[in-house]
């Protein structure tokens, strides 16, 4: 009987081992699972943070939008008809849109209508972009033709031809506004956040049928950046790291 009991009692014995070592796992994995909970916790939050980062920083993007749009229109509404021009309220683009009062056909230079008319506009312009210039990363003078040049040349040439035509045309622009006396003052800011940018028939008008417009594609744009893109793209590299 004495032997039955130990023999018993050695099985006992390591069934209790058994069950601590099952109890030992078991507490581990539990632990483990806690943890993860944890780290899934935390990862979760930090991507709502972020989530709530990006949302903020496109909510001030629209706001930023419709301020500008609404100062740009407060100050000029009443010349746009008088200078054949008109704003895009999402782009930000105040477009010069008659193409006889800007240049002369193929000339680089500055038709003197136009001069006069940037002459009035552009120190305006710096009045209303002043309060914004935080938020402001790029203003970019637009240069746009339509795809023709002549019979004699290529689509593809037309197309690098007008290119140059239209950088041209936009140093045009830029070196007259830089020497307005109204510009001085503003002069660094100006350098630092302007570009003038020849686009050549890449962005043609349409007419009613969907057909290029030549006359209408002929223009010149003065276009607003706002820095909510670079914010974004600054969260999303936090995020990354």
């Amino acid at each position: 009987m004495s032997r039955m009991q130990s023999l018993f009692g050695r099985g006992n014995a390591a069934g209790n081992e058994d069950e601590h070592h099952w109890l030992s796992v078991s507490d581990l994995m539990a632990g483990l699972m806690m943890v993860f909970l944890l780290i899934s916790i935390a990862l979760m939050r930090h991507a709502l943070q972020e989530r709530d980062r990006v949302t903020q920083v496109a909510e001030a993007y629209q706001e930023t939008q419709v301020a500008i749009y609404n100062a740009l229109m407060d100050e000029f509404a009443d010349d746009l008809d008088a200078w054949q021009a008109k704003i895009d309220s999402d782009s930000l683009a105040l477009t010069f849109t008659a193409p006889e009062v800007l240049f002369g056909r193929g000339s680089a230079a500055l038709q003197p209508r136009f001069e006069n008319i940037l002459s009035d506009f552009y120190p305006r312009y710096l009045e209303v972009l002043a309060p914004f210039q935080d938020a402001i990363e790029e203003t970019r003078i637009e240069g746009h033709t339509s795809s023709v040049w002549n019979n004699s040349v290529s689509e593809d040439q037309a197309y690098f031809l007008n290119m140059r035509l239209s950088q041209d045309r936009t140093r045009s622009v830029l070196r007259y506004l830089y020497q307005l006396p109204a510009t001085q003052s503003r002069k660094q800011w100006v350098k630092s956040n302007t570009a003038a940018v020849g686009l050549s028939s890449s962005q043609p008008m349409p007419d009613g049928s969907g057909q290029e417009d030549h006359e209408a594609s002929r223009r010149v744009s003065f276009r607003i950046q706002t820095n909510a893109e670079s914010q974004i793209g600054e969260i999303l590299s936090e995020v990354d790291a």
